[in-house]
């Protein structure tokens, strides 16, 4: 399982547009989180843009799925670019759906993977500039019940284990949640163990993907 991945912020689109022989190259870039995601994108993408000859789409998820079309285009000239430059780009959870207007002249095969590509790299470029790339990294969460006693020095600990608290409940004792890279947690968890005279207080989560 890889430790982690690049996507794009959930709830905003990204888009570039490049001119090549009066042909308008339009990239639009979103976060997806399944396949039916995508397809929903390439239907609002095909509505928005129906007057154009092609909508060619392009998606990559987590989980190493991965489709590309031509749509109409000759064989490998539109779709494949697209993915190789996400790919390239180390992202997943991400379609793209680059819309085409034909300016009237031919571009032939060479000239349509570098518009196609053109247009995917500069809407990447745009997320990236505009903060929307960010990095999932694989953490492992641990939820623990302490006496006020201890919170400072177990406060101290997690972050001495390269951790952070994400969450803390003050109620008749102390309940933090505390999130590490996967296989990081535990030298948490045994110190904690020790700390807590061989009391186990920890609950360790299952790995999962998120920002750390």
């Amino acid at each position: 399982m890889r430790e982690g991945y690049a996507t794009l912020r959930q709830g905003n689109e990204y888009s570039a547009e490049i001119v090549e022989k009066r042909s308008r190259f339009i990239a639009q870039l979103v976060h997806v989180s399944s396949e039916q995601e995508a397809e929903v994108f390439l239907a609002q993408v095909r509505a928005r843009h129906h007057d154009a000859r092609h909508n060619v789409p392009a998606w990559i998820l987590v989980d190493g799925r991965e489709r590309c079309s031509d749509d109409g285009e000759p064989q490998r000239t539109a779709g494949m670019p697209v993915l190789e430059v996400l790919r390239g780009a180390g992202l997943a959870d991400v379609c793209c759906v680059v819309t085409r207007y034909f300016g009237g002249t031919l571009l032939g095969p060479g000239g349509l993977v570098r518009a196609y590509t053109a247009a995917i790299q500069a809407a990447v470029d745009s997320a990236a500039q505009a903060g929307g790339i960010v990095e999932m990294t694989l953490v492992t969460r641990v939820t623990c019940v302490l006496p006020y006693a201890a919170y400072g020095r177990v406060e101290r600990l997690v972050s001495d284990c390269s951790g952070h608290i994400c969450d803390t409940i003050f109620a008749e004792d102390v309940q933090l949640t505390c999130a590490f890279r996967s296989g990081e947690e535990q030298a948490f968890v045994d110190t904690m163990c020790e700390l807590m005279a061989g009391e186990d207080v920890c609950k360790v989560g299952n790995p999962m993907f998120s920002e750390f």
